[in-house]
Order: structure tokens, then sequence, then C-alpha cells
């Protein structure tokens, strides 16, 4: 392996952004995948210069997901590792309310592009002997989940089959594949979800407080790492002092 490249989809996130402020020098270069909102990849950029390549693309159109992988074999620069962030917005509805519209937005937005994305680079990997995989998915697939999220569980649980089956396919060529599973993290995703749902979850945990990205950051780097050369296949549950 001649260069470490790290591939973060969902990068604009608030878990993508401080992911790369803290683990750009691992890395030769960061690939950082957005769709509209660049604004602080922009000003990291000036720091890292080359070292950041910024990429856009819409997951929701399929079209666009594959230009998207196009333009990462574009420049070169393969990655051999990759987080996976993207997902639709939370919204809490009921089930008779939610159209197959919006179920079928969320599973293009985190699992097609996932699909297409390791069809394009775990054989290079494989070939390789060597890659890390990590899939954001929530800590509803390792509980029973809330009522009124049917759309964003069924995405998860999904992208939860998808490690399980790959990191299996894969695990003797090399790579690892893993899931991390938190629960609710106070960022800009959850600014659809009522704020006295979001105090309410925060007075039930434990703790007494919801999730802050820099407690989840640190599972990330780690399974981006070579210490995690022996884990695959499993879902991580981050907690914050729930037991699951």
């Amino acid at each position: 392996m001649s260069e470490k490249i790290l591939l973060i989809t969902g990068a604009s996130s608030d878990i993508g952004v401080k992911l790369i402020t803290e683990i750009d020098k691992e890395y030769d270069f960061i690939i950082a995948h957005h769709n509209s909102d660049d604004g602080k990849l922009k000003e990291i950029k000036k720091n890292l210069g080359e070292k950041l390549i910024l990429i856009k693309g819409n997951f929701k159109d399929e079209e666009a997901t594959y230009e998207f992988v196009e333009k990462i074999k574009q420049t070169e620069k393969i990655p051999n590792h990759i987080l996976h962030l993207p997902a639709g917005k939370c919204e809490n509805m009921k089930f008779s309310k939610i159209t197959w519209n919006k179920f079928q937005d969320d599973i293009d937005i985190a699992v097609r592009s996932l699909v297409i994305i390791l069809n394009a680079f775990l054989p290079i990997m494989a070939k390789n002997k060597y890659g890390k995989v990590v899939v954001m998915l929530t800590s509803y697939t390792t509980n029973i989940p809330p009522k009124y999220l049917a759309s964003y569980v069924t995405s998860k649980y999904a992208l939860l089959g998808l490690v399980k089956a790959l990191s299996n396919e894969y695990a003797d060529k090399g790579i690892r594949i893993n899931g991390i599973s938190p629960s609710m993290i106070e960022t800009k995703f959850l600014e659809n979800i009522p704020e006295l749902i979001i105090k309410q979850n925060a007075i039930n945990s434990p703790t007494g407080s919801n999730l802050k990205v820099e407690d989840v950051v640190p599972t990330i780097k780690f399974l981006l790492s070579d210490g995690a050369n022996s884990i695959t296949g499993q879902n991580i549950a981050i907690t914050n002092g729930n037991i699951m």
C-alpha cells in the first residue's frame, strides 16, 4: 500500500467535519463528499490544500451517484478507507403518513449510494489485501426503535445487513467492515426533530445528556486504524450509558 486515502461520504456533516480536523495527518489524501453544504469543508481546505479533495454528489439521483464515483476515479486517488455517513433527514411521522417515496429517498441516500461506491472500490481493496469501511448506523438497530421513524430505521437496518454480509465475504481479503450505532447525537441532523423529544431523550439517558460529536469520533478513528485489524462485522453501540 503506497498511500492512505480516506473517502468520507456525508463529509459536510458535523461528524465528518470534526473527523477531518482530527485525522488529516494520518492520511495522504482525504476525499470529502458533499451535496449542497460545503462551507466548512472549504474553510478546512484552506489549511489542508490539495490533501483535501472536495467532490459533490447527489445520492438521491442514481446517475449522479455513478458520476460521483467516476469523479473519484478521475482523481486517481482510490480510497482504501471509507466512512459512510449519509442519511435522509430524521422526521417524526406516523407510518400511515409516510409515502413510499420517503422510504425510497432514505434507501437511495444511505444504502444505494454505499452499494455503488463499494462495488467500485472493494474489488481494488481486495486486490491489495487491505481496506477499512465504517458505516454509520443507529442505536435503534441494537434495541427497540422509537415510534414514528419507520423509513429512517428501515434504511439503517438495510445498511446493517450490508455490513454483515460484506464483512464475511471480504474478511479473508484483508478488508474490515464495521458499523457504529450511536444513540441521539446533538447535531444539525436533528433540526426536524421537535426540541421536546431531544430534551426528553437526554433526560432518559443515564448520563442526563445526549451524545456530542466528540463522543463518537474516537470510535470511528479507531475502527479506521490498524488497531482494528482484528475487528470486522461488528455493530458497535455508543449509547451514553444506556445498556442495549
